[in-house]
């Protein structure tokens, strides 16, 4: 039985109809508040990374290790995270995720050499997954039923908010105050969310299961036998190398082939970000109403396929516009003509990841609720993430390296697509086949 959500009853709750109404509700704000540590922390230490790359001269496939090491920690701890949070107290290990992340970012601020940014990079692993994994999971399983879109959609567009305010305001703090300042404040957010957490979570969130039952072995083998697990599961081992790659490129692409700076790097993020900040609760509540969901999630990969492929394209922007200056207290930005291109690159990006990620989070929470181990669903989808996230950006680097800029991220749009069409094949024989079973039942009887 569910304890009730502090300072708001569970009819609030099951009321509520859009972020606006979730955000009074004491208990998703405080889950919506490590979303946001969360997804700040990533933009901006993203951007970091940029400037990291420029300050150490790295190469193409060191700069794809950034990616692979934060990857690789997570990769090796989501199946036996998944089982401890099906049959621990979720609270504590949102608890413990927050601290280390305040921990990582005190770290950051006496990085001197690559090495440290890999050592680091592994460590937010760890930490990022510890957020992710509970976060999503708590927010899943106390959600009311009919209502589950709007929770995840609403917390994942807390998130893109966070991350809109990481790329906006983190790349400002990179580059006015450099590093120190921009870690300080990453520490302060974080610890506002530790307090929020302690002080309004409920104790030991979401609906445990025995030790012997959740998220073991065998269970996870039982949840891969799921047609529909197994399609998703496929489709984020092809989507995930796309994703990774432009996350880790895209800013470096950036800085390095146009000069562009830290702050005009985050505006130029900030164009997704906007994009899946005013989308996905929307999205979310269509998804909540829909009968087929697998649909939003291969329109969002194809949509996704098609920004990465406009991504090279950004320095013809040069045919088309022109420079622009923007001079503000004392100091004056230029603009080059490959901003603007992607800008709208990764707006596009945006809508595809509003349409996808409220769809696929859901599936994944409601096939994990039959085996009661919707983190150990969680899990799965973590680590499908991970294979792709270890591989894709060195494999692009080194595309990268060998040819150029436009058949590294046209490989990436590439393997996006193929992972929208294998998936939307696999769903499409799941729902004929669960269809067939219901029809021999109903004939039966």
């Amino acid at each position: 039985m569910r304890a009730p959500i502090t300072g708001v009853t569970v009819t609030d709750a099951a009321d509520a109809t859009s972020l606006t109404d979730l955000i009074r509700n004491e208990e998703f704000l405080a889950l919506a508040s490590t979303a946001f540590a969360r997804s700040q922390a990533y933009s901006t230490i993203l951007i970091a990374l940029a400037m990291y790359a420029d300050l150490f001269g790295t190469s193409g496939t060191v700069e794809g290790l950034f990616g692979t090491v934060f990857a690789l920690t997570q990769f090796l701890i989501v199946l036996p995270l998944g089982r401890v949070v099906d049959t621990g107290n979720s609270k504590r290990y949102l608890l413990a995720g927050l601290l280390l992340n305040i921990a990582i970012f005190t770290g950051f601020t006496f990085v001197t050499a690559v090495e440290h940014v890999l050592v680091l990079r592994a460590l937010q692993g760890v930490g990022a997954s510890l957020l992710w994994i509970t976060g999503s999971t708590v927010v899943g399983e106390i959600s009311p039923d009919g209502k589950r879109g709007l929770w995840l959609g609403s917390y994942n567009q807390v998130a893109a908010v966070s991350s809109l305010a990481g790329t906006i305001f983190g790349g400002l703090l990179l580059y006015t105050y450099g590093f120190q300042t921009t870690y300080a404040v990453l520490v302060a957010v974080t610890t506002l969310a530790t307090l929020s957490v302690y002080r309004f979570l409920r104790d030991n969130p979401g609906q445990q299961t025995d030790t012997a039952d959740a998220s073991g072995l065998d269970t996870l083998k039982t949840l891969l036998q799921r047609p529909a697990i197994r399609a998703l599961v496929s489709f984020r081992f092809g989507f995930s190398v796309a994703k990774m790659a432009v996350v880790i490129f895209l800013p470096i692409y950036a800085k390095t082939q146009f000069g562009i700076n830290p702050l005009a790097i985050g505006g130029i993020l900030a164009g997704g970000k906007l994009t899946k900040s005013l989308l996905q609760g929307r999205m979310g509540t269509l998804i909540d109403g829909a009968e087929h969901r697998y649909k939003f999630v291969f329109a969002g990969a194809a949509v996704y396929a098609v920004g990465i492929l406009f991504i090279p394209l950004a320095g013809s922007a040069t045919q088309f516009l022109s420079a622009v200056s923007l001079s503000a207290a004392g100091r004056t930005m230029v603009l080059p003509p490959a901003f603007f291109g992607l800008f709208a690159a990764y707006g596009v990006l945006g809508v595809g990841d509003s349409i996808r990620l409220p769809a696929s989070m859901t599936l994944f929470v409601e096939e994990g609720e039959r085996l009661d181990a919707v983190a150990g669903s969680f899990s799965l989808r973590s680590l499908s993430w991970k294979v792709g996230q270890l591989i894709g950006p060195v494999a692009v680097g080194a595309i990268w390296e060998a040819t150029s800029a436009l058949v590294a991220f046209w490989v990436a749009a590439g393997c996006a697509g193929a992972a929208a069409v294998a998936f939307v094949a696999m769903a499409i024989r799941s729902t004929r086949r669960e269809q067939r079973a219901s029809t021999a039942v109903r004939s039966a009887d």
